[in-house]
């Protein structure tokens, strides 16, 4: 082992939102979660829905007092745009969301912790799913456009790193391509128009927050948020290859190449016109999302795709998805984590790094995400209560070497945030697997260290972890 040193200044933190953390305490509107927690609570594991979460919204002076107390130095979270906007067409505001976000970034401040401010994490409001589709709609990105404006306007003077949305690419598969969240749809077509509109949305916010700064001299910053899963091609064969190209198209660049170079991947726009399932677009548009590029990127890691062409058919009888030029491929011997059924592989940390590197200027960026679920952790709890959790020590020090391999090489990496600071409520997962640092007793809403929130402390505070000379 040998003592790995990370840059001056770096991001020692971690990443939750605000519909998995705060409850939903005195919020006047619900999001998509919201409302199919109330119509269909069986979906969730335990039945366990967002109403309460870890309860940020009571216990948030306590929270972050805790995220001090284990020597995080920056911490992400999400406005809720339900909970900050009363009226969406209008952009009203309501009076305690804004008493509440404005209480939150003042005890930030108050603790000297940077707070990076999300604007979007899956949380569509229910009444713009409805009404016009949610992300289908080009109003719904006018109406996100308006409450961006809201949040820069009433917290823009404190807060100084915002980014527009998490995971885009998530809302994309799992409400419009493989029913994994509300409203489970099947359409390729539609997939392709939300990707697309989402794009625009982050643009049009980015494009937004610059006249703010033009008209206020801020010199704040913005960014987005996206989930880089590489796709690692089953085999050096031309077909598996092309495969991995076009996987890596689909859920890597599509937002990876419009968040910095200003367009869409090459590969990507031609299949879709192909098939026939390009969005529909305009010139304006466009020169909206090439002009409007960001100012820093967030790296969300957790698995790698493992990819081959396809063997079998691919079933159209559902209509157009991507699939159809590739599949998953099973490698034998990898590494898993059981409990989540994802495959644990450091490495595609370094590789990411220098994708980035190479491929996209070398923008500054830093892991945004990055963590390990594990179901029943209380069967890891020692006679004073603290839960061992020496496996995720593990795996965050597998991680950091092969990030600080890529920085010495001169990677743009400034932070390196986990999943998450205190056990959070995950969608459909609710808390079946647990990523604190901070434990929570649902019952009690008693909040614990465990012993990877002693040992991110101790790498916060010397810079440095015990790694692997590589």
């Amino acid at each position: 082992m040998a003592k790995l040193k990370f840059p001056e200044n770096f991001w020692w933190g971690s990443a939750t939102s605000g519909p998995q953390s705060e409850g939903r305490f005195k919020k006047k509107n619900r999001n998509i979660f919201d409302y199919w927690y109330d119509i269909d609570k069986k979906v969730f594991f335990n039945e366990v829905g967002p109403d309460v979460a870890s309860n940020f919204y009571n216990s948030f002076k306590e929270d972050i007092a805790l995220y001090k107390k284990i020597g995080l130095n920056s911490l992400r979270t999400s406005i809720q745009w339900t909970r900050l906007i009363k009226d969406f067409e209008t952009g009203e505001v309501d009076e305690d969301g804004v008493r509440f976000y404005n209480e939150v970034i003042d005890e930030f401040i108050r603790q000297g912790i940077t707070l990076v401010i999300n604007l979007y994490h899956f949380d569509m409001p229910i009444e713009l799913q409805e009404k016009y589709g949610g992300w289908e709609s080009k109003h719904v990105v006018e109406l996100f456009v308006k409450y961006a404006k809201k949040a820069f306007e009433l917290f823009g003077d404190r807060v100084k790193y915002w980014m527009t949305f998490n995971e885009p690419i998530v809302p994309v598969e799992a409400q419009y391509m493989y029913k994994f969240h509300y409203p489970l749809i099947v359409d390729g077509k539609k997939a392709m128009q939300v990707l697309y509109n989402t794009a625009l949305a982050s643009a049009k916010a980015i494009e937004a927050y610059g006249e703010y700064k033009k008209r206020t001299g801020n010199n704040g910053e913005i960014g987005i948020i996206l989930n880089l899963t590489p796709s690692y091609p089953r085999s050096e064969n031309e077909e598996d290859i092309k495969a991995a190209e076009i996987s890596d198209a689909v859920f890597n660049n599509s937002f990876l190449d419009p968040a910095i170079k200003g367009e869409f991947p090459r590969l990507l726009t031609d299949i879709l016109e192909k098939d026939g399932v390009l969005w529909e677009s305009t010139q304006e548009e466009l020169d909206t999302i090439k002009k409007n590029t960001v100012d820093y990127l967030g790296v969300n890691y957790y698995q790698p795709r493992r990819i081959k062409a396809r063997e079998t058919e691919f079933d159209m009888s559902s209509g157009w998805l991507p699939d159809k030029y590739f599949e998953n491929y099973d490698m034998p011997g990898k590494r898993m984590n059981i409990y989540r059924g994802w495959e644990i592989y450091p490495k595609a940390i370094y590789d990411i790094a220098k994708n980035i590197q190479e491929n996209y200027g070398n923008i500054k960026w830093f892991i945004s995400e990055n963590g390990m679920g594990v179901e029943g952790e209380e069967r890891f709890k020692n006679a004073e209560g603290v839960i061992e959790d020496d496996y995720r020590i593990e795996f965050y020090r597998e991680h950091l070497t092969h990030l600080h391999k890529a920085i010495a090489e001169g990677a743009n990496c400034f932070g390196y945030h986990t999943w998450t600071p205190i056990d959070c409520w995950s969608w459909t997962n609710s808390y079946k697997n647990r990523y604190g640092y901070i434990s929570v007793d649902l019952p009690t809403q008693i909040k614990t260290v465990k012993k990877s929130g002693h040992w991110i402390k101790e790498v916060s505070e010397s810079n440095e972890i015990e790694g692997w000379d590589m």
